[in-house]
């Protein structure tokens, strides 16, 4: 009995210790305030619980009133501070390969691959992203995929208005998808699909418990990742035993090339996570500012008509109706541009920017200890009204008369300092595209305007379904 009694109070004061030192992490200095929450699991449910799209995560907003514009938590095993304050994060950007590198959560660094591109830094990154930009650089957008963009828009509006109705976001995924895969692998659209198949829980799975065990989003998602790789290291496989050419050259005989180059860094393990995450990053984010766009213009027709007369005195200049995009005419769309931004201002599709802590380091009268990880929140910016008048509304000219095309201490919806999205021209160029045609070529009707929440990623419940007229059959 007392041998009960005795182990029953050593296991308790055990406890009691592990809980004190998990809710007081050591700290050379003043951590900032708040609140670690319980052991492991720290506050990941209340900040994974879902919220409407309007306003800032109810998480952050809770907590920078309470305790201001640095507080600390944990989340998913990680322990974090978060900042909504902009001259914080603009320093931390600038700090970048310094005191702060590139970090994602545990899950996501799992899903991206061991050698993937978020785990290398310095000149190993600036390489790789460099020879991302060999695909989707300006140069190479107006060289070669504003046309084929354009065509293959064309002809996925088209085949559209043959449907009843159809999901905006699944819709746009898989012709974005398509395009990616060709530019990669030149993929047809059975292989295309086959892929496509694998990433169907990605998603869920890239900021989640890297708990892979059946059930769980983290294992879905592994799951696919391996089907995924299954796939691309057979293409690989297949193109090396290749005796002809097999067309055009591609992204993999590209980088196929940097692989047998024994002056670079690459290798193919390298290569094949590299194309994993490329195709991801390139359909995922741009299909929900797609969704979102048309989301916004739905509810303020003004905005959608001030978008009409742009790009339809555009049409009206050609000589040919019919003729496809130029490079001139895409850069020319001002108006196009000021609602690409207010788009992803209000739509915040990156939730978190995360860094990780690489020696103590104070901010604003705090020490956060190396090895922590600080969170950067866009929305906290993005939707303060210190920065932007009326914040929470779309008003696409707001930005008249501003940069349009670069980051900021208030806009960085495609990141900020050494680590701006690769990919944003080619995002921007696909949306511009699409509303182009949209706008000009098609009536829509909105048949399912569904429910839009974050979890914290963005979730189009129910869809976003219109049912799509041409104008010109």
């Amino acid at each position: 009995m007392w041998v009960v009694v005795y182990l029953s109070a050593v296991l308790l004061v055990v406890a009691t210790q592990w809980v004190y030192r998990w809710r007081n992490p050591k700290c050379k200095g003043l951590l900032p305030p708040g609140s670690m929450g319980f052991p492991i699991i720290g506050e990941s449910i209340q900040y994974f619980s879902s919220h409407p799209l309007e306003g800032i995560h109810p998480f952050i907003n809770k907590r920078t009133l309470r305790y201001g514009s640095l507080f600390r938590t944990s989340l998913v095993g990680q322990k974090v501070v978060f900042s909504t304050d902009p001259e914080v994060n603009h320093f931390i950007f600038q700090q970048e390969g310094k005191l702060f590198q590139l970090w994602y959560t545990e899950s996501a660094l799992k899903l991206t691959g061991k050698q993937g591109l978020t785990v290398h830094h310095g000149a190993f990154h600036r390489y790789l992203k460099n020879l991302i930009l060999t695909l989707v650089s300006p140069e190479n957008l107006k060289a070669s995929l504003l046309s084929e963009m354009d065509h293959l828009t064309r002809k996925h509006l088209h085949s559209w208005t043959a449907l009843p109705k159809f999901d905006v976001k699944e819709a746009t995924e898989t012709m974005i998808f398509k395009l990616v895969a060709k530019k990669v692998f030149s993929y047809g659209e059975k292989r295309a699909m086959e892929l496509r198949h694998c990433y169907r829980a990605f998603i869920d799975g890239f900021i989640s418990f890297p708990l892979n065990i059946p059930g769980t989003a983290h294992h879905a998602s592994m799951r696919g990742r391996k089907n995924a790789i299954k796939l691309i290291k057979g293409t690989v496989k297949e193109r090396r035993g290749m005796k002809e050419k097999h067309g055009d050259e591609d992204f993999l005989d590209y980088l196929l090339k940097e692989v047998d180059d024994e002056s670079t860094f690459l290798t193919e393990q390298i290569a094949v996570d590299l194309m994993f995450v490329l195709l991801f990053a390139t359909y995922e984010t741009t299909s929900a500012a797609i969704t979102l766009a048309l989301n916004f213009l739905n509810q303020h027709p003004q905005a959608l008509r001030q978008l009409q007369d742009e790009q339809q005195k555009i049409v009206a200049s050609r000589e040919n109706k019919d003729s496809p995009i130029t490079w001139k005419e895409y850069k020319s769309m001002n108006f196009m541009h000021m609602v690409i931004n207010e788009t992803v201002r209000l739509g915040n599709i990156a939730p978190l920017i995360l860094r990780k802590v690489m020696a103590d380091v104070r901010l604003k009268g705090y020490t956060i200890p190396a090895g922590w990880t600080v969170a950067v929140c866009p929305s906290s910016v993005h939707l303060s009204a210190d920065k932007y008048e009326d914040p929470l509304a779309f008003n696409p000219s707001r930005w008249n008369g501003q940069e349009l095309h670069s980051a900021s201490k208030k806009f960085m919806a495609f990141g900020g300092g050494q680590r701006l999205c690769a990919g944003a021209d080619f995002a921007k160029m696909g949306m511009a595209i699409l509303l182009h045609y949209l706008v000009t070529n098609y009536r829509w009707k909105v048949v399912e305007e569904g429910k839009i929440v974050r979890t914290p990623a963005l979730l189009f419940l129910n869809g976003f379904q219109i049912q799509l007229t041409s104008l010109t059959d």
